[in-house]
């Protein structure tokens, strides 16, 4: 059996998912998280394929500093080389950024790994976590295969007028354009679609809603347009990132309130949107249970802004088809999809209420001239995917 290690870094954290494959099928057999990095309570958790829990460990117990993506990747893989069943052959990894060049996955060397960190100052917050554990890997398992599968890939088939800013040339050829980003797991909406009905020519919205949120209109299967632009800030109002946000305010927050860049990139990465604006949290949830108007103002701002970017991206796509719900709160808030459906009755959505309470697959009703769909997404089993490709073809 041959298997297939996935790995998706963050800032602070890092996920960890085992495949196995079998005539070119995947199965996720384990899971793993390491939380709170760089932290004295740093802990690790794996658990198998039925999310049974097989092992917890305070990581701050095998490191003198604050324990870093390498002691988090160090152990489990040392507790992955004592399964007898386990065959790692490749490593699949999630980098936010593949900037102008990379419009699909990669075998990481070398010049790859090099350029990729080039990448760096278009992601600060997340290029470097994302290959952190790369020279982690390197070092115990020296020839094994490394692959880079990009968010921003998916995105590249996006027309020019999708791309530019409106500034002079030179900055466009330089990497300063949108890119968007989300891109694996609209990837796997799309490939997910097409198994339950065709959608070849189809004009469909995804709405990746979750702490990070962005929206994608395809067409015939393909990007055309996204929320997200030139970073994970743009567009949707998200858990503790802004959205939408007139350039000439980072001016004001310069000249006025005397803000450094550091300082302005805390306020909007880590301060804005539903915690910004509801000073409370950035759980949608909690924010829905709460009966303070700053929550309920958090929770309108974000379904408005759904509805706003809807209509944008159904004019670049001249109609829709269907709208696809996905993510932490696109999957699992009943609530949030039937306010973003009221607002968006322009468009003349019609829901089955019970269907959409039940977190059925399809939640329009018959009457619905748009397909509403809520579908799970795997941003994991998509650079599976992509990995086995790549090892079976090299």
């Amino acid at each position: 059996m041959e298997n297939f290690l996935i790995i998706n870094a963050g800032s602070s954290s890092v996920k960890l998912s085992v495949f196995n494959s079998s005539n070119k099928s995947l199965s996720r057999v384990i899971n793993a998280r390491a939380v709170r990095l760089f932290n004295d309570d740093a802990q690790i958790s794996i658990y198998d394929h039925n999310k049974k829990l097989l092992i917890e460990k305070n990581l701050a117990e095998l490191a003198v500093e604050p324990p870093n993506h390498k002691v988090a990747i160090e152990f489990f893989l040392g507790w992955l080389s004592q399964q007898a069943d386990i065959n790692l052959v490749a490593i699949g990894h999630r980098v936010v950024h593949g900037g102008p060049k990379y419009a699909k996955p990669v075998k990481i060397n070398e010049t790859v790994h090099g350029e990729l960190l080039s990448f760096q100052p278009l992601a600060p917050l997340h290029q470097q976590h994302n290959l952190a554990p790369v020279e982690t890997i390197k070092s115990i398992y020296p020839d094994l295969l490394q692959v880079a599968c990009f968010d921003t890939a998916f995105h590249q088939s996006m027309p020019v007028m999708a791309k530019r800013f409106a500034l002079p040339e030179k900055y466009y050829n330089e990497g300063v354009r949108r890119y968007g980003f989300h891109g694996l797991s609209y990837e796997y909406i799309v490939n997910s679609l097409d198994a339950y009905k065709d959608i070849k020519n189809k004009k469909i919205v995804i709405a990746h809603l979750g702490n990070g949120a962005s929206m994608c209109a395809v067409h015939d299967k393909k990007s055309v347009a996204t929320t997200m632009s030139f970073t994970p800030l743009d567009g949707l109002v998200m858990g503790t990132r802004c959205g939408d946000l007139d350039p000439g305010v980072v001016l004001h927050l310069m000249n006025h309130y005397s803000m450094s860049a550091k300082d302005i990139s805390a306020l909007l990465y880590k301060n804005s949107g539903l915690i910004g604006l509801s000073e409370e949290t950035n759980n949608m949830r909690k924010l829905l249970d709460s009966d303070q108007p700053s929550s309920q103002l958090a929770v309108d701002m974000f379904c408005y802004q759904v509805n706003r970017h809807l209509g944008a991206l159904v004019a670049q796509l001249g109609g829709i088809d269907q709208l696809v719900f996905t993510a932490g709160i696109g999957e699992n808030s009943p609530i949030i999809r039937e306010k973003i459906c009221r607002l968006a009755n322009w468009l003349n959505l019609s829901l089955d209420m019970q269907a959409n309470k039940d977190n059925r697959t399809m939640i329009n009703n018959q009457e619905s001239p748009v397909d509403i769909f809520v579908i799970p997404t795997n941003e994991a089993l998509m650079i599976a995917q992509h990995t086995m490709q790549i090892y079976e073809n090299s």
